[in-house]
């Protein structure tokens, strides 16, 4: 079956992609909306001739700081507006920004420092003690720029730097578009520690055209983030938005109240969430009283949505919800629904991105194209597609193959060209919309004195979508409570990726070369689920 058999007469026109570099997009919508307002932050109020000035001085600062081309700069904070003045500031010297979960733990930052190789850190002032602790074990690292009030002896204070420095655009580079690398986020993956994923100035660019293009977002939008910036989903809600000549109101951390209270204040025309959101949304008994008659969609993304949810929610606020899909190595938005309410499917991802092709191939070779209904795994290609994994070519070949990505994804597509996640080829837990890799979790759980082996998986949640649970063997004559093993973990990784629940048992089902067989611990804890015994 052809893609043009199996797409008919529904997909989305192709769009120009200028090729300029990342942090250009940034300077261009300062030039057409000097005075509009392009970031809302604790009432405070930022124009993009203001922002475009402060990207500038942060460029200018970190050049002095002897920032080049291609360096990587790590962020570690919270939404904030001196994450998006750095993110195009990094940009603009033609370097690399590799964003940081701020729940991360010593051992994190210290891995996500030395395989990125960073340079220079920028961190938020509360979570500096974090990084102090492993400073010495990251000998790429140069410089600390701490965000906030003080800066200890050896490091750097963010806003000094930046009212030193020059408002002038910092001379311009001669970038490879398509080659150079701008943004290193780091994704799970399905095995061991999170991956650097290498994502050029055409990736980004690319993505954000063809997420405005297929949202129709304007300057007349305003959009409310409280998605973490580090997380790749938040990285395109600042590009697309700002380029669009958006407003952006920036929450630092979600608060159900406050971000309808902030809906109602700025009149929100965006409403970004993933399922677990609008789960509360649909159990908020006060949600009558806001006015979000400005709403124009809710759109939710990053795990797999219950359509029964999306429906209750839709009815009480009179808003359409879009589903999207999209994964960090495709920059990251590959599928949304349409914004005409008359074609919008719950159950579906909706149809692909302008300038991508997709195909759903048969599980078994990789390389056979199925046909309309038929289950297989999801292949997108595009100029949103990562350039690779950072030092890991043999994971980047596996990934990408001839162009096109094989996201890891089951999927099936309908006769007018939707896409519908049926499930993860990939064996990543995801709970909250975060992605988990059990290999991670099980290393932890491996330190721990009592345990002989060990294995975790997703359990059905109604309220996170995946809760990782483990199963143990514990060694001859051991003991430890679950609630100990879980404490165990939980004090040296981030708090998503927490064992929720432990089950002792005698026994795990592995391959002949030791692989555990996850798929089938998965379904016998589906199967007590259903039959509730779980």
């Amino acid at each position: 079956m052809t893609a043009e058999s199996t797409l008919g007469d529904f997909f989305r026109a192709a769009v120009d992609i200028p090729e300029i570099p990342y942090g250009e997009m940034l300077w261009e919508s300062a030039q057409r909306f000097p005075e509009k307002i392009a970031v809302v932050f604790q009432g405070q109020k930022i124009s993009y001739r203001e922002l475009d000035s402060l990207a500038n001085s942060c460029a200018n600062a970190l050049a002095n700081l002897g920032v080049k081309k291609q360096d990587r700069v790590a962020l570690y904070m919270t939404n904030r507006p001196e994450y998006i003045i750095s993110v195009f500031g990094i940009a603009r010297l033609g370097a690399v920004f590799t964003p940081m979960n701020p729940t991360y733990k010593e051992a994190e930052i210290e891995h996500h420092l030395n395989d990125s190789e960073a340079s220079v850190l920028i961190v938020q002032e509360s979570l500096y003690p974090l990084v102090k602790a492993v400073r010495q074990q990251v000998k790429s690292l140069r410089d600390i720029v701490i965000v906030g009030q003080h800066a200890e002896e050896g490091t750097h204070l963010f806003r000094d730097l930046v009212r030193r420095a020059s408002p002038k655009h910092p001379p311009q580079l001669k970038l490879c578009w398509s080659e150079d690398m701008v943004a290193l986020p780091y994704s799970s993956g399905t095995t061991g520690m999170p991956k650097g994923v290498m994502l050029t100035h055409q990736n980004l660019v690319a993505n954000a055209i063809q997420f405005i293009s297929s949202g129709r977002l304007t300057e007349q939008d305003t959009l409310l983030i409280f998605l973490p910036f580090y997380h790749i989903y938040g990285t395109m809600l600042i590009g697309g938005g700002l380029y669009a000549g958006a407003t952006l109101v920036v929450m630092e951390a979600f608060d159900l109240e406050r971000s309808l209270t902030l809906a109602q204040q700025y009149g929100v025309t965006w409403y970004f969430a993933v399922p677990p959101i609008l789960i509360a949304l649909d159990n908020y008994p006060h949600l009558a009283k806001f006015d979000l008659s400005r709403l124009r969609y809710i759109m939710v993304g990053a795990a797999p949505l219950a359509p029964d949810v999306a429906r209750r929610v839709q009815d009480k606020t009179k808003v359409p919800i879009l589903q999207g899909y999209g994964l960090t190595e495709a920059s990251p938005i590959t599928h949304l629904n349409p914004v005409d309410q008359g074609r919008i499917k719950l159950e579906s991802v909706g149809l692909a991105v302008p300038n991508q092709e997709q195909k759903i191939v048969d599980l078994e070779t990789g390389e056979r194209e199925v046909g309309v209904g038929e289950i297989g795994e999801l292949l997108v290609k595009g100029p949103h597609v990562m350039k690779g994994y950072w030092k890991a070519p043999e994971e980047t070949a596996r990934t990408i193959r001839d162009g096109w990505l094989y996201t890891g994804d089951i999927a099936k597509m309908d006769h007018e060209g939707y896409v519908y996640i049926v499930d993860r080829k990939k064996e990543m837990i995801k709970y909250k919309g975060f992605s988990v890799a059990p290999a991670e979790v099980e290393a932890v759980l491996f330190k721990h004195p009592a345990v002989a082996d060990c294995a975790v998986i997703g359990k059905p949640d109604p309220e996170a979508g995946e809760i990782p649970k483990a199963l143990v063997i514990l060694r001859p004559g051991a003991e430890v409570s679950a609630e100990a093993l879980m404490e165990f973990v939980g004090s040296r990784i981030a708090g998503y990726k927490k064992i929720r629940e432990v089950e002792f048992v005698t026994s795990i089902p592995k391959t002949a070369s030791g692989k555990i067989l996850r798929r089938v611990l998965i379904e016998a804890e589906r199967h007590k689920v259903q039959s509730g015994g779980g």
